[in-house]
């Protein structure tokens, strides 16, 4: 089969920043940004791939960019067409899409897919989560196999939040049971309804907040506002180079309410042949939290392209 990239914007480090941005307002209303999307159309429209083609698509938050390039460059390494829907919005509109066919593969998180499918489960290792998200699963959707690298949502506060409240490396989310009242949260407009987000903080720390900001997934906008002061907790992604970067201090999870969070690709079984089942598989034997914070690090904190640094990572991995 021939190698093929579908036509695709290039990146550069200025209109990656910006498209970011543009991303993360239009998540504020609900809608995904389609600037990135190879073939110029709506993500958002139910058109199945054509041609044999696979269709990489991802959430609106730069991890899962970066993620989706990785998983696009190594199915392309094996002569599979490849074209990409980047930027699309949360998991409550590509799982739709994906279920659907428009998207071929989407890098998930195997509990908070989990969560959405069944907010009661409580597994207790990755493989019953695995188990019970195919138990859930759409029967035109696939699970492959989860990677070693975790990327969980955490709640972390900023610097002087920490130094307010004496809280350190060591404290737990239920340290903020007395401060809560007084401290606005900030995260995507999903964390304000999700078990894994406020219903969960509330029912199992018993934390309530003096109030919410809707801003992004983890993404610029929630880093700035922490930052700024603007609020003083964050649903942020245990992954993000911002947290060192920032003195940011993210607190532990006592009562595992956001599980686990191994990276692993969600396939529509039609749409990929079992080639291309094992070169995502391949992807997850190799992919590990320590790599996965080192390129998130490349492109948030140096502003590397995230396709040039799939490339490079894969190459290092051979898998390309």
């Amino acid at each position: 089969m021939t190698n093929v990239t579908h036509a695709r914007s290039p990146r550069t480090t200025a209109t990656y920043a910006v498209s970011l941005l543009v991303v993360a307002a239009a998540a504020l209303t609900g809608c995904g940004s389609s600037d990135n999307n190879s073939d110029g159309k709506d993500p958002l429209k139910g058109d199945t791939a054509k041609g044999g083609t696979v269709v990489v698509g991802s959430n609106n938050f730069p991890e899962s960019i970066l993620i989706a390039d990785i998983y696009g460059e190594a199915l392309k390494a094996k002569g599979i067409k490849v074209s990409y829907k980047l930027n699309i919005g949360s998991r409550e509109t590509t799982y739709g899409l994906i279920k659907n066919g428009t998207i071929t593969v989407l890098p998930e998180y195997n509990g908070a897919l989990l969560a959405y499918l069944d907010a009661k489960a409580a597994p207790t290792t990755v493989e019953d989560t695995s188990k019970a998200i195919t138990a859930g699963l759409d029967a035109k959707l696939t699970l492959l196999e989860p990677s070693e690298a975790q990327d969980k949502d955490a709640v972390a506060v900023n610097e002087a939040t920490a130094k307010k409240y004496s809280l350190t490396e060591k404290s737990t989310i239920a340290d903020l049971a007395d401060a809560a009242k007084d401290m606005v949260i900030g995260g995507s407009p999903e964390f304000q309804t999700r078990k894994q987000g406020l219903v969960g903080l509330k029912s199992e720390y018993g934390l309530n907040f003096k109030s919410f900001k809707a801003l992004d997934a983890g993404g610029p906008l929630t880093v700035a506002a922490l930052k700024g002061n603007n609020i003083q907790a964050a649903d942020i992604f245990s992954t993000d180079p911002g947290i060192t970067k920032n003195k940011f201090v993210v607190l532990q999870d006592s009562k595992n309410l956001f599980g686990f969070e191994n990276v692993t690709p969600l396939a529509y079984k039609s749409g990929l042949t079992s080639e291309g089942v094992s070169a995502l598989n391949a992807v997850s034997a190799k992919l590990d939290t320590d790599a996965l914070v080192d390129l998130n690090a490349q492109v948030q904190n140096d502003n590397k392209d995230p396709l040039d640094v799939a490339k490079k990572w894969l190459s290092s991995a051979g898998l390309s």
